[in-house]
């Protein structure tokens, strides 16, 4: 019998620019504080993290400009696409990301966002931003890796 490895994560959306524009140092799970009508919203996929991040307010830690649309069902109860929402972290966890912040220099990027376990999460990069002369060696590194892989088909 062949049971299917099922590790209860479903992806919702990805933060493909984050990879280009950062460098990764670690990346960390959070909860968010959400509304029914958001949690509706994103169970059919309508939510889009590209552009946002995360930054420290009152001792918590906020996403800012994530944008999920409005759900159409819901009537006086909606919620504002781009409102700012709250991470669940540990108080241990703030504050190591608050001092990485503040004195590295570093940014929180989302990186991506999934369900576990039906609990909708967030996947937070601890970045710093690439300087111009990086980016240009990442790109000229993934086409020499795609040469090189044609070159193999070709050969083979």
């Amino acid at each position: 019998m062949n049971k299917k490895a099922n590790s209860g994560l479903k992806i919702i959306c990805l933060n493909r620019k984050a990879s280009f524009n950062f460098f990764f140092e670690d990346l960390i799970e959070a909860g968010i504080v959400l509304r029914g009508s958001e949690i509706k919203s994103i169970r059919e996929g309508k939510v889009n993290i590209a552009d946002s991040y995360a930054v420290e307010k009152g001792g918590e830690i906020v996403l800012i400009n994530s944008h999920i649309a409005a759900f159409k069902q819901a009537s006086y109860s909606n919620h504002n696409p781009t409102d700012e929402r709250k991470l669940l972290l540990n108080k241990k966890e703030i504050n190591k990301l608050i001092g990485k912040m503040q004195r590295d220099g570093f940014t929180l990027v989302p990186t991506k966002m999934y369900f576990k376990k039906g609990k909708a999460k967030i996947e937070i990069a601890v970045a710093k931003g690439k300087k111009q002369f990086d980016k240009r060696a990442t790109k000229k590194n993934r086409d020499w890796n795609r040469e090189k892989a044609r070159h193999i088909r070709k050969s083979s």
